[in-house]
């Protein structure tokens, strides 16, 4: 095994003289795995029924000669021109009716059976023909589902949908009930009269809604599954993948769909001009290694240097790009991959950077890239070896879905409310996985809950339990308001975790501009919510400090059976959430990979059958020094040398070696 290298490769954008340096160039760069055939659908099928494949033969055949595996995509991206003219009704359409035209890419509706079946048939096509070829390394499924085209409103998605909730409800009245359709007299007497959730007078019902996005997943899913499966007819032994976009995907829920894939993948274009953006990334990395039980992911693009689709697209400083890279590595991930291999010459991504810039191989671009992949081929020992974390934060699609619709007590964005849990734990050096409420909780020390605003009453049952047995659980605001209908616990707020928590919430208080609460004699600013608490065994560490809570309970600690409660009425500044996660932590005995490290300085650990391995990675601006408890071997310096003290510059990176613990 190793660490795989290479990139999106696109020889049809390119006359077949330019193939020969192609593979050279890739040889010299120590590629491994390309993604290739992604866009090549209109190429391959320049009619209906009618294909073309020998150009691609050659292409396959000139990566199995140079010792490069394809990532073997099946071509169902961008539909050709044609499929669309013939049949229009395959368009996709907004909520307030506008179809989406041909000229860009991603215009399927994802429940269209003529998308689908064409897709389909080209999906037989491509594995029928190289299911055995040399080259082929693992399938890449569609491409980026749902980046562009979220959910479809047309009539044929409105059937779809209606066929779907049928399957969900099995009568009427059970989808009335769910949908609380007594509320404005919405009650539906016929399957015919419930069309998607288009543009309204005012709010949507939010059960309707979020049922709708529900089956928006699933009907984005069943596009990918008719392909897999079609691919998997043919190679059954092939690994499938598809890449999952946007760090962390709304309309996406990637831990369904990782469950369906034998490697997880993901896209990941941070703006290289936030300081911060390695913290955001940090948090995808978690998650898409949480989604397939901690085992390795593929990074399946990042940008070698500036993207196109910003407002201002500045290219990576010197150093970024290797930094970014190998962070990913550290997080867990066994494949560093690029947008693209050569850059375009023309069409939409033609200011994209690539692996081979329009300046050639003779360019910093393409020098940090050769000198990426020898640093990667060095280090095969690190393909397979794994992150463990003690400290869990729950994220679940659906709640994420119902906490940003309409009409609540204020705005809540659910990634930033990730952020300002996640960054505490991240600055102080504390692995962390991201997991469903759904998974199984018992190896972790610590469970943090940002606004799990819908929760099934299971749910609360098995939090409850896991503080019960000793674990140690912190909860926000917000959380455990809704059941999976949308519709509201009854009893106090937050119901299902009420015995947990030692209280009940009275009434939401949300913030127009921050507050203050007092910690530990100490004043510090919180913003964004605040809630009238009534005390029910638990003990206040934090009050409001003034208002209409002034003295009252901010936030609160309930010992419960053998485990700790810990509840967050509002959200407090970065200081104040730093000291409470601390403290959260050290309670349930969580020690940060390495105590006292520098501002600005990662630390990850991968383990391994005979050694683990120590990832540091400094983000900062200013020089680090860390001081090692123990002697260890630099992989990427002079292996000869024990290594007691790592010197970093910023945006350096070091991969030390240590006997296995």
């Amino acid at each position: 095994m190793t660490i795989m290298f290479g990139g999106d490769y696109n020889p049809e954008q390119w006359p077949p003289s330019v193939w020969a340096e192609d593979m050279k160039l890739m040889v010299e760069a120590g590629v491994s795995l390309v993604s290739v055939g992604i866009f090549s659908w209109a190429s391959v099928e320049p009619r209906p029924g009618e294909y073309d494949f020998g150009w691609f033969d050659q292409v396959m055949d000139n990566l199995a000669d140079h010792g490069i595996g394809a990532c073997l995509a099946t071509m169902t991206a961008s539909p050709p021109p044609w499929l669309s003219r013939l049949h229009p009704e395959m368009l996709p359409v907004r909520a307030d009716g506008t179809k989406l035209w041909p000229g860009a890419r991603q215009h399927y509706c994802p429940s269209s059976p003529v998308y689908r079946e064409h897709a389909r048939r080209l999906a037989e096509q491509v594995a029928g023909r190289y299911a055995a070829h040399p080259a082929l390394r693992l399938w890449h499924i569609g491409n980026e589902y749902g980046c562009h085209v979220r959910q479809c409103y047309c009539e044929v998605s409105a059937a779809d949908f209606r066929r779907w909730l049928r399957e969900r409800y099995g009568d009427i009245d059970a989808l009335n009930r769910a949908w609380s359709t007594a509320f404005w007299s919405q009650r539906y007497d016929d399957w015919e009269e419930i069309n998607p959730p288009r543009t309204t007078p005012t709010f949507v019902n939010p059960a309707h809604r979020l049922d709708f996005e529900r089956f928006s997943d699933d009907a984005i899913l069943a596009c990918y599954l008719l392909e897999r499966d079609a691919v998997r007819r043919h190679s059954p032994e092939v690994p499938v993948t598809t890449n999952f976009t946007g760090l962390v995907h709304k309309p996406i829920d990637s831990f369904r769909w990782a469950a369906e894939q034998d490697v997880a993948s993901l896209d990941s274009y941070p703006d290289p001009y936030d300081p911060r953006a390695h913290v955001d990334a940090a948090f995808a990395y978690d998650l898409i290694r949480s989604a397939r039980s901690g085992r390795p992911w593929m990074l399946m693009e990042n940008a070698p240097s500036a993207v196109n689709w910003r407002p201002r697209n500045a290219p990576k400083p010197p150093g970024t790009m290797r930094l970014w890279c190998w962070q990913a590595v550290a997080q867990g991930a066994d494949a560093v991959m690029f947008f693209q291999w050569r850059q375009a010459a023309g069409g939409a991504e033609k200011f994209h950077s690539a692996m081979v810039p329009h300046g050639g191989p003779d360019t910093r671009t393409h020098r940090e890239i050769r000198a990426l992949g020898a640093e990667l081929a060095a280090v095969p020992e690190l393909a397979g070896t794994r992150v463990r974390a003690d400290v869990a934060i729950l994220h679940d699609w659906d709640s994420w879905r119902a906490v940003e619709g309409d009409a609540h007590p204020a705005p809540i964005d659910l990634l930033d409310a990730h952020r300002a849990h996640y960054a505490p734990l991240f600055d102080s050096h504390v692995t962390c996985d991201v997991v469903p409420p759904t998974a199984d909780l018992s190896a972790y020390r610590l469970v943090v809950v940002p606004n799990l605003y819908l929760m099934p009453g299971d749910v609360g049952a098995r939090l409850t339990r896991y503080v019960e047995d000793g674990g140690h659980l912190l909860v926000s605001f917000f959380s455990g308001i809704v059941d999976e209908s949308e519709r509201v616990h009854p009893g106090a707020y937050p119901a299902p975790l009420r015995d947990v928590l030692g209280l009940r919430v009275e009434e939401f208080w949300p913030l127009d501009e921050p507050t203050h609460i007092d910690l530990g004699g100490e004043r510090h600013e919180a913003a964004i919510w605040s809630e009238w608490i009534d005390l029910e065994g638990a003990q206040p560490i934090a009050t409001f400090t003034e208002g209409p809570l002034g003295g009252r309970p901010a936030v609160t600690r309930h010992a419960y059976g053998d485990g700790i409660a810990w509840y967050l009425a509002t959200r407090p500044g970065p200081t104040a959430m730093r000291r409470l996660l601390d403290r959260a932590r050290a309670d349930a005995e969580v020690d940060p990979v390495l105590p006292g490290l520098p501002s600005g300085v990662q630390a990850v650990v991968r383990r391994g059958p005979e050694h683990r391995y120590l990832f540091l990675l400094n983000h900062g601006t200013e020089r680090a020094s860390v001081p090692l408890p123990e002697p260890a071997t630099d992989l990427l310096g002079d292996p000869s040398r024990p290594v007691h003290t790592v010197d970093l510059a910023p945006r350096a990176v070091a991969v030390l070696r240590h006997p296995r613990d």
